[in-house]
């Protein structure tokens, strides 16, 4: 019997698989999926509609899903982006009504209750969250954009969409420097190892796969350890991490608890014991 396709980017149950799969997966019926939108700022993804169920990965706000499915409170998506699969709120899925124009460039931000940083704040925002930005306006020397129904974020926070944002993506995973660690986490509130790449990649126009044993097979090529620079990715049993410089890494890890810096040989060492030595080197 054929190996099935990978489930987190393959959309496939006994009742319902997505269309492309027909003659490749069995199933009742297949669909195309509907287009939507995520309306939360960070929504968690689980690989079954159960609440115990633990995270493999986050989508964020005005990101573009495929919907296959809806029931008991939960949808069936597929990420436009990365392509990954699995059960989100239904509440935080919407149809697609508004463009959006700018995204979140802070780690971490708020929307208040209209143009002044004295205001209530009404919700937080992440670096990568997309925002529809219908007018601006300046109070007391800052400047806001203004949202639908007259709530505001600090201009200085957003950038437009289709504009370059960042030229390094390790200048901006360093930007996460101390943000808490969170399995399956992808934003500034908090994020994992592979995360932070993908996302940091992904504010410099790149894209990156979402879980460690992806990028280890298909992000870049491969280098060797005599050739580390910044940059580059060392690779671990199920953790990534990022050269800062020929010498220290940074990495969202479970150790710290946050993304933190490190030395290479003294991460080496540390995580051999438990995950044994690197298994690879990749130049993005």
């Amino acid at each position: 019997m054929p190996d099935l396709p990978d489930r987190r980017l393959n959309a496939y149950r006994p009742d319902l698989a997505e269309e492309r799969l027909r003659g490749i997966v069995e199933a009742a019926n297949y669909v195309s999926g509907s287009p939507a939108i995520i309306s939360a700022p960070v929504v968690q993804m689980r690989a079954r509609p159960e609440l115990d169920c633990g995270t493999d990965t986050e989508l964020l706000l005005g990101e573009t899903v495929h919907v296959f499915d809806s029931a008991g409170g939960w949808a069936w998506v597929k990420a436009d982006f990365d392509s990954y699969v699995g059960y989100v709120p239904d509440y935080a899925v919407s149809p697609v009504v508004h463009s959006r124009t700018h995204i979140v460039t802070a780690p971490r931000t708020f929307v208040y209750s209209g143009p002044d940083l004295r205001f209530p704040t009404v919700q937080a925002l992440s670096m990568g969250n997309r925002i529809a930005v219908i007018d601006e306006r300046e109070t007391r020397g800052t400047r806001y954009f203004l949202l639908e129904g007259g709530q505001a974020v600090i201009a200085n926070h957003c950038a437009e969409l289709g504009r370059p944002l960042f030229g390094d993506y390790v200048s901006v995973a360093a930007r996460f420097l101390e943000t808490p660690y969170l399995w399956g986490g992808r934003s500034g509130f908090g994020i994992d190892c592979s995360g932070l790449i993908q996302l940091s990649m992904m504010m410099t126009g790149k894209t990156a796969p979402r879980d460690t044993d992806m990028q280890a097979k298909g992000l870049g090529t491969a280098i060797a350890r005599d050739e580390l620079r910044r940059g580059d990715l060392v690779f671990w049993k199920g953790h990534v991490a990022i050269m800062l410089d020929e010498r220290t890494l940074l990495h969202a890890n479970g150790h710290t608890m946050n993304v933190a810096l490190e030395g290479l040989e003294d991460a080496i060492a540390r995580i051999g014991w438990l995950y044994d030595q690197p298994t690879g080197y990749r130049r993005p």
